[in-house]
């Protein structure tokens, strides 16, 4: 039995080591020498080892010390990790602010501007205090539990400095790869003759996603936490004052973040940090800007995946010459062929630079490129190297002008460009390629996430003629003989590829239409259309109009879904997938399917409590209302929010019905 007061000098020494922890990771405010820490952390383990029922999971000598994982499980997120639109200057940005202004019908708003760093999202989970889950941003909708290796990481702490309520909490933070340690780490590296690591960012990615966390902690992560993902108690109600809060739990909050209150404000921020960023110790490619008030934030909502109350403002793009050596093509899963960019390596902002995307030919030619060019190459943050121009002066007569091929480079077939499209296609179904990414794609992690389902094994069953459509995976079974004279395919590999191939028919319809690889159709965009419709046969049925009622679903989705709702090639792989028993529908909603607002018209204007803006309006459509933007004599109800404005006015001028949200609430009968 352990007596009291080892009880008590095991929580000392925790605590102390904690708070040293902090001083020195986060507030860069060592208080102690590096032996006096170690002696403090030397007696914890001994007292541990000697009482392990003393031992707690936010310990500090529990940062490292698991087993090496089999595989990263996935986690999802119970509030999505957003995208961020992006502006590239200042026009870009002050239309982002008019946008906003004029939704939440102010003529201006305090906004929190961020560095945005150049490493890998992740997400905190915080019981009662203590760290106990960190995935990473993964598709935004799930990640991957890299818990183990993020609790290496000093600057995150596993206990909270200050009590707080009981209950979850979460924060959302960016982990990243000091430069001056990198640099050290690569010297390192190369003094044992192992090779170094290209450039901070892809490190850290890498690193986090070591199985092994000792692997992790041998290379000096940082992190800074840039929000709150959610809450179970009490927080500020605006960003500013949050951050503030987080800082005081312990978090490491940047000190470079700043409180704007007008756009001049905010661009000043911008045009500092364009001079500066090169002093910084980590990546960073722009300014991230934020409205303050988290009502702001909830009434102006999000659309498909990014958010209204946000932006990227991009710093200028990094460029580099060098030579252009080949233009090679790839095929994608729809028949296309992409034109790529073969460059002599380069490095640019860090990052070694060999491919450059080239859109299609005519993009090409408008830029008047030829093989043996040398180039101007652009890269901008974390889009895809591009090439920006010619150097038509450096030419010696030896460049040689592109041409698109006529026959697809992986089957031979027949390339067409259809009139009025920038790209050309390999017409045959059945192009090896083409299968290869569409299979690809279908076993994925974001789509119907078929473990074992590997890109090798993929081209092996297409070579054998076992699979000539997606669809065929569940038809597997009945030639399970064959799959074992496979190389590497034992009896146990055999059951399990099709015990997971066999549990995928339950994905449900979300996933499978990611899946299917309908253009513009993530798991957001997917996820909302389940939601709406329910079926696989309700949305192949859908108009483009019938799609556009969805909230955030704009013509280019609909038109996408539209069109690939109406290739034959299309219906026939649904056909036998229906067949193959794959789930196509999600389970029947309850309550009464009437549509109590069909026949009306509502306006919405000012700040709801329960609703953002896009989702009231979806609920007015799903109800069989309709919404428009301005009242007139036509308009049968206007629902008024805080701070309604002159629709408010014209509302009661024209004598339409004003509602407040409760009484919207009440009309639907969910008062």
């Amino acid at each position: 039995m352990t007596d009291l007061g080892m009880l008590k000098r095991v929580r000392t020494l925790g605590d102390e080591l904690n708070r040293h922890n902090h001083l020195y990771y986060v507030l860069d405010q060592p208080e102690i020498s590096d032996a006096q820490y170690d002696a403090l952390m030397n007696e914890l383990r001994r007292l541990e080892e000697e009482h392990p029922e003393l031992v707690t999971p936010d310990s500090p000598t529990q940062r490292v010390g698991a087993e090496p994982a089999q595989r990263f499980t996935e986690v999802r997120h119970p509030v999505p990790l957003l995208s961020l639109s992006n502006a590239f200057d200042d026009e870009e940005f002050l239309a982002w602010h008019t946008r906003a202004a004029n939704l939440l019908e102010t003529g201006g708003f305090d906004m929190v501007c961020e560095l945005k760093y150049d490493g890998l999202a992740v997400a905190l989970t915080y019981e009662d205090g203590v760290f106990v889950r960190g995935a990473t941003r993964g598709n935004g909708v799930a990640g991957e539990d890299v818990t183990l290796n993020l609790r290496t990481i000093k600057s995150i702490p596993l206990r909270l400095l200050k009590e707080v309520p009981m209950g979850n909490f979460e924060v959302r933070g960016e982990v990243y790869f000091p430069r001056y340690e990198f640099q050290k780490f690569n010297e390192a590296r190369a003094a044992r003759d192992l090779p170094t690591y290209a450039n901070p960012r892809n490190t850290a990615a890498g690193s986090l996603r070591q199985l092994d966390p000792s692997s992790t902690a041998e290379r000096p992560l940082d992190i800074f936490v840039y929000s709150l993902g959610y809450s179970e108690f009490a927080v500020p109600d605006n960003h500013w004052d949050t951050l503030a809060y987080l800082k005081e739990l312990g978090f490491k909050i940047n000190a470079n973040n700043a409180l704007t209150r007008t756009p001049v404000e905010a661009v000043d921020y911008y045009k500092t940090w364009v001079e500066k960023v090169e002093s910084l110790d980590y990546g960073c490619d722009g300014v991230v800007v934020k409205i303050n008030r988290f009502d702001y934030q909830h009434h102006l909502g999000v659309v498909g995946r990014e958010p209204r109350w946000s932006i990227a403002y991009k710093f200028p793009a990094t460029q580099s010459v060098t030579q252009l050596l080949d233009i090679g093509i790839s095929v994608g899963r729809t028949g296309s062929l992409n034109p790529y960019a073969v460059l002599e390596p380069i490095d640019i902002a860090g990052a070694t630079v060999k491919q450059a995307t080239l859109h299609n030919e005519d993009y090409i030619h408008s830029k008047g490129l030829m093989v043996g060019d040398w180039v101007v190459v652009e890269r901008a943050g974390e889009v895809i190297p591009q090439i920006v121009s010619v150097i038509k002066e450096r030419r010696t007569g030896d460049e040689v002008a592109f041409e698109m091929p006529t026959s697809c480079p992986s089957c031979g077939h027949d390339v067409v460009r259809p009139e009025g499209e920038a790209m050309s296609y390999c017409v045959k179904s059945a192009c090896p390629v083409q299968l290869e990414r569409r299979l690809e794609h279908f076993v994925s992690k974001g789509a119907m996430d078929i473990e074992g389902m590997g890109g090798k094994l993929g081209i092996a069953l297409i070579e054998r003629g076992l699979v000539r459509d997606v669809a065929d995976l569940y038809s597997l079974k009945e030639k399970e003989e064959e799959l074992l004279v496979m190389d590497r395919m034992a009896a146990k590999s055999a059951s399990n590829l099709l015990a997971a191939i066999d549990s995928s028919r339950e994905s449900g319809l979300a996933r499978l239409l990611v899946a299917l690889g309908i253009d513009h159709v993530g798991l957001e965009v997917a996820d909302l259309l389940a939601r709406r419709f329910r079926s696989m046969d309700a949305l192949m049925a859908a108009t483009e109009d019938d799609l556009t009622s969805v909230p955030a679903i704009g013509p280019k989705i609909a038109a996408s879904v539209v069109r690939y709702f109406e290739d034959d090639a299309s219906h026939r792989v649904i056909d036998k997938l229906r067949e193959a028993g794959v789930r196509m529908a999600e389970e029947a909603q309850s309550g009464p399917s009437e549509q109590p607002l069909a026949g009306l018209k509502f306006v919405v204007t000012g700040r709801l409590q329960s609703f953002s803006r896009s989702q009231i309006e979806g609920k007015i459509k799903d109800l069989g209302g309709a919404v428009t933007g301005s009242v007139s004599r036509q308009t049968s109800y206007l629902i008024a929010g805080e701070d309604a404005g002159s629709k408010l006015a014209e509302a009661e001028r024209l004598g339409v019905e004003v509602a407040s949200e409760e009484e919207f609430l009440a009309l639907i009968g969910e008062a």
